[in-house]
């Protein structure tokens, strides 16, 4: 039991386990956001639910400052409003909501918002619920503070408008809530008119990484946004994280899984869809396949009472460790480091969170089930993968070195979990459009950051991925040195080396001298 309490060595990589954080009011200045950077962000997340795109914009431009600055790379996410029901609060007058009262939800924008009548953005409520359906308003969402948020039960359906009796006394504030109609399916598209316009205007512009698709609920859904996707040039390589956040999504889930890039499981929303006892077990689910499909997944809403507190709950920390241990490749943060009052020190002590429960996550028993998962006879690539993590861990190998140049060999020895990081060294290809020539790499680069214990540099484009002899020097040495300076190679470890030589694919072990 002591040896809990000895001091965790600490490292150029914080955690294997990736942050996501949501850029807003409390995190846009180039000082946070290179602190975030420097804590263990890895992504950035831009909320298009709130804000306009040049306010995005200038957050963006801060970002590539701090980027710059701390020299960590980070990769951008655009999230979509999507099917999301407001209650739009033009005078932005705080509204007191009285248990057993009764409030109306009306589709007339018109009316001003009290604590009688909720205007709403869709007019298609009504013919939606019925008599005993539920109803949660909130900013933000439930928390768990159910102050802030309000519990509703329809009473009756009068023309357009829902009537509904109040279950808990609450005060809402602000200009606008989000509205939950639990286990209702919703006629709205998942990629409204305005997520068009954002993602062809400031997400061509910006050149995002990822599209968070919210409210993500048949299999149809993503691949109509990778269809709009590919007519909008360099965007036809975003990767596309449907986001699961009602039970439309989970009874879907498996198709889903199949088109998306990655799954992100908004708990916030799901918390509401489903009862509460099986939360988790959607989330164990969800992840074991994500997992065993070798796509990230990512856990939302873990340590919101940090968004007003330094330290985490016990069941939140507990929380975090669990996600990890579950198999999650990343933890999202939105409102802690959107609104909340300590973003950098949020995104530190998740960090830590995760190191610790890296430590003690049980590789050897998720090695053997992700390869009976897998079955025989396996891809070629598979099998070298797989290959790479077993004898890096039975040589106690200090790194893996993968040369990838789309970056589907990186992710692929990702899957299995290694005990170590993965440097996935990504060498740029040369491919032109007849007009001007122009590399990839950034692209792929960018968004291994959002894989569990992936790593990457990008190369410099002189040096082949694909080497005639069997020993790629000038980049392998880039890379060692590479992870000297980053503090994961010392003199006498062995690195386990994994690249194309030719038409094969080979994997090295080499012992470094001093």
């Amino acid at each position: 039991m002591a040896s809990i309490l000895e001091p965790s060595k600490s490292s150029f990589f914080p955690a294997m386990t990736k942050i996501v954080g949501t850029l807003g009011p409390r995190s846009r200045s180039v000082d946070v956001i290179s602190g975030c950077l420097k804590a263990g962000m890895s992504v950035a997340r831009f909320d298009f639910s709130w804000g306009d795109p040049e306010y995005h914009q200038e957050t963006l431009e801060n970002l590539r400052g701090a980027v710059k600055a701390s020299k960590k790379l980070c990769a951008v996410m655009l999230d979509t409003v999507g099917a999301e029901l407001q209650v739009v609060n033009n005078t932005e007058k705080t509204l007191q909501l009285q248990e057993d009262g009764t409030v109306i939800l009306t589709p007339d924008c018109g009316q001003e918002a009290s604590s009688e009548v909720l205007p709403i953005n869709f007019a298609g409520l009504s013919k939606a619920v019925k008599k005993g359906d539920t109803i949660f308003i909130g900013q933000y969402l439930f928390t768990g503070s159910e102050t802030t948020s309000v519990w509703l039960e329809v009473d009756e359906v009068r023309g357009e408008d829902v009537v509904c009796v109040i279950k808990n006394t609450a005060t809402l504030t602000g200009s606008l809530f989000t509205l939950h109609a639990s286990q209702v399916h919703i006629d709205l598209p998942t990629l409204s008119d305005k997520d068009k316009e954002v993602i062809s205007t400031w997400g061509v512009k910006n050149k995002i990484d990822f599209l968070s698709l919210s409210y993500t609920r048949h299999a149809e859904d993503v691949r109509e946004a990778r269809e709009f996707l590919s007519k909008l040039g360099d965007l036809s390589q975003t990767h596309i994280f449907a986001k699961i956040e009602n039970v439309e999504g989970l009874t879907h889930f498996d198709e889903i899984l199949q088109e998306a890039d990655g799954i992100i499981l908004s708990r916030g929303n799901l918390g509401i869809d489903l009862p509460s006892e099986k939360v988790f077990l959607f989330q164990k689910a969800a992840v074991y396949k994500c997992n065993m499909a070798g796509k990230p997944a990512v856990v939302t809403r873990v340590v919101d009472s940090m968004t007003g507190n330094l330290r985490p709950t016990r069941a939140e920390a507990t929380d975090v460790a669990n996600a990890v241990l579950d198999g999650s490749d990343g933890i999202l943060l939105g409102a802690e480091t959107l609104r909340g009052l300590y973003p950098v020190e949020t995104i530190s002590i998740v960090g830590k969170i995760c190191a610790e429960a890296e430590k003690v996550f049980n590789q050897d028993l998720y090695f053997k089930k992700t390869v009976k998962y897998v079955g025989e006879p396996m891809t070629h690539l598979e099998s070298i993968a797989s290959s790479a993590v077993r004898a890096a861990i039975k040589v106690k190998a200090s790194v893996i070195i993968c040369f990838t140049s789309s970056g589907r060999a990186a992710r692929l020895i990702a899957k299995y979990r290694p005990t170590m990081p993965v440097l996935s060294v990504v060498i740029p290809r040369l491919k032109t459009n007849q007009l001007r020539w122009s590399f990839s790499g950034a692209f792929e680069a960018r968004q291994s950051l959002i894989v569990r214990g992936l790593f990457p540099m990008l190369a410099d484009p002189r040096h082949p991925a694909e080497s005639t002899n069997a020993t790629n020097e000038s980049v392998l040495k880039v890379a060692l040195d590479h992870g000297k300076a980053a503090g994961v190679i010392k003199s006498h470890d062995r690195v386990v080396v994994c690249q194309k030589v030719g038409d094969a694919s080979v994997v090295k072990i080499i012992e470094l001298e001093d």
